[in-house]
C-alpha cells in the first residue's frame, strides 16, 4: 500500500489543494445549463460580467462569468428573472477558491420554448393525477379566516379585499405579501403557502396575481409550487392573471377564478343575498306555521262541532230517554204477560172447578169408599162386587160424609 500523499507532518499548502481541485474540474467538459438569472452585473469599462444562475425548482445557484460584450450583445437585454440556456466550462478561481462556469454562449429561452416546457410539465402532473377533479375539495361556506398570498400593495390584493368585504363586511384576512414574479417568487410563495396551511384559523387560501406575459406568470407554472398547492391541507383558490391566462397552478388548485375580482366574490357569500334568503326562509316558515295552525284549528273546530262535544249531555239524555222508554215497554210487557197468565190460570181453575169432584157432588152425586181394617186408605167403590155384606162404607157428599153398612144388594134402577 502506497503511503498517503499528505501527513500531519507534511501537509499540502492551500495553493496545492486548490490547483489539484482546479485541475480535476478543468478535466470536465463544457455543458449546456438552463436556469433563471437572479443577478446580472456588467459594469461599463470592465471586460468580465458576473451573473448568478438559479435552478427554478430548487434552492441551488451557480456563479457565471463571461465577456461583458456577450451580455451587452443580447436583445432584449438580460435582466433578473430571465430564463436562459448557457454554454460554458466549469472552472475554479484559485484566488478565492470559488467555482464558476465560464460561459461562451447565452441563449434566452423564448416564449415558444417556455410554453412547450409548461405543456410537458402539464402532461406529467396530469398523469400523476394532480388535476383529477375528485381531488378538489369544496370551499367552506363562510370561512372564519381567509389567507391571501399576493404582491405587496398590488391591484390584485385590493380587488380581492374590496370585493370580499363588499360582499361580507365581517370577512377576516391574513395577507402574506410575496414576490409574484422573478427568481424569488416561487420560494416566497411556497413559504407563504406553508405558513398559511399551518395556521388552524385559516380555512381557505387565495393565490392572487394580476395579468402579465408568459414570463411574468412563469412562477405559477413552476413544478415546486404546483406540488405544494396539491399537498396543501387547506383548500386553495387560484386567481392568477386574466380570463385567457391558465398557469398550471389553476389546474392543481381546488377552485380556479378567472380574476382576483372573481376570487373576492368566490370565497365569501353575499350578505345581501343571504339576508334575502333568510328573510324568504323566515317567510316560508311563517307561512308553513300559520298553515299548520289553521289546519289544526279547523280540525279542532270540526271536533268541537260534533254533537258529542258540542252538547256532551245530549247523548246521555237520549240514552236516558231510550232507557226510560225501554223500561216502560218492559213493564207493560211484563204486566201484560202476568195478566195473560193470570187470565189463563183463572180459566184453567174454572175448568178444573167445573170438572172437579166437588162440582159433581154438588149436582147430587156421592163418592162411596169402603173402609177396611187391613187397608191404610179407603178405596173407591166402582162395583157392587167390591162391597160385600157387612162392609163399612164412607159416603162423601157435598157437605160432608156419612158412614153406612152394606146389608144387601138391589137391582139397578
Amino acid at each position: 500500500m502506497s503511503a498517503p500523499a499528505t501527513t500531519p507532518e507534511q501537509p499540502w499548502p492551500v495553493r496545492t489543494v486548490a490547483r489539484k481541485i482546479a485541475a480535476w474540474i478543468d478535466r470536465l467538459g463544457p455543458v449546456w445549463v438552463e436556469g433563471q438569472l437572479t443577478q446580472v452585473t456588467a459594469r461599463p469599462g470592465t471586460g468580465t460580467a458576473f451573473l448568478t444562475l438559479r435552478d427554478p425548482a430548487a434552492d441551488v445557484s451557480l456563479s457565471l462569468t463571461c465577456a461583458t460584450a456577450l451580455v451587452r450583445g443580447i436583445e432584449p437585454p438580460l435582466a433578473d428573472g430571465s430564463r436562459v440556456v448557457v454554454h460554458g466550462k466549469p472552472s475554479l478561481f484559485l484566488g478565492r477558491g470559488t467555482l464558476s462556469l465560464r460561459v461562451d454562449e447565452i441563449r434566452p429561452v423564448g416564449v415558444g420554448e417556455l410554453l412547450a416546457r409548461i405543456e410537458r410539465l402539464r402532461r406529467l402532473l396530469d398523469a400523476e393525477g394532480l388535476f383529477d377533479p375528485r381531488r378538489k375539495r369544496p370551499l367552506p361556506f363562510l370561512p372564519g379566516r381567509i389567507g391571501l398570498i399576493t404582491g405587496r400593495a398590488s391591484a390584485a390584493e385590493r380587488d380581492v379585499l374590496s370585493n370580499a368585504t363588499a360582499r361580507w363586511p365581517a370577512a377576516v384576512f391574513r395577507v402574506e405579501n410575496v414576490a409574484v414574479q422573478g427568481s424569488l417568487a416561487v420560494a416566497q410563495i411556497v413559504d407563504a403557502l406553508s405558513a398559511l396551511d399551518r395556521d388552524p384559523e385559516v380555512e381557505v387560501i387565495v393565490l392572487a396575481r394580476g395579468g402579465g406575459s408568459v414570463e411574468d406568470l412563469l412562477p405559477f407554472s413552476d413544478e415546486t409550487l404546483c406540488r405544494a398547492v396539491a399537498g396543501s391541507r387547506t383548500p386553495v383558490v387560484s386567481a392568477v392573471g386574466h380570463e385567457p391566462d391558465t398557469p398550471l397552478v389553476d389546474h392543481v388548485a381546488d377552485r380556479r377564478c378567472s380574476t382576483p375580482t372573481d376570487a373576492g366574490t368566490c370565497v365569501v357569500p353575499d350578505v345581501a343575498e343571504e339576508s334575502a334568503r333568510l328573510a324568504e326562509l323566515r317567510q316560508r316558515s311563517r307561512r308553513a306555521l300559520h298553515g299548520w295552525v289553521d289546519r289544526e284549528r279547523r280540525v279542532l273546530d270540526s271536533l268541537r262541532s260534533r254533537p258529542v262535544l258540542a252538547d256532551p249531555l245530549r247523548p246521555i239524555e237520549t240514552h236516558r230517554t231510550d232507557v226510560g222508554s225501554l223500561r216502560e215497554r218492559s213493564e207493560r210487557a211484563v204486566l201484560g204477560g202476568l195478566a195473560s197468565a193470570r187470565e189463563r190460570l183463572e180459566h184453567t181453575a174454572a175448568r178444573l172447578t167445573t170438572l172437579g169432584p166437588a162440582a159433581t157432588l154438588a149436582r147430587g152425586y156421592a163418592v162411596v169408599q169402603r173402609l177396611a181394617a187391613d187397608e191404610a186408605r179407603p178405596t173407591v167403590l166402582r162395583s157392587i162386587a167390591d162391597a160385600p155384606d157387612g162392609s163399612t162404607l164412607r159416603v162423601r157428599l157435598t157437605d160432608g160424609a156419612v158412614l153406612a153398612e152394606v146389608v144387601g144388594r138391589g137391582p139397578t134402577p
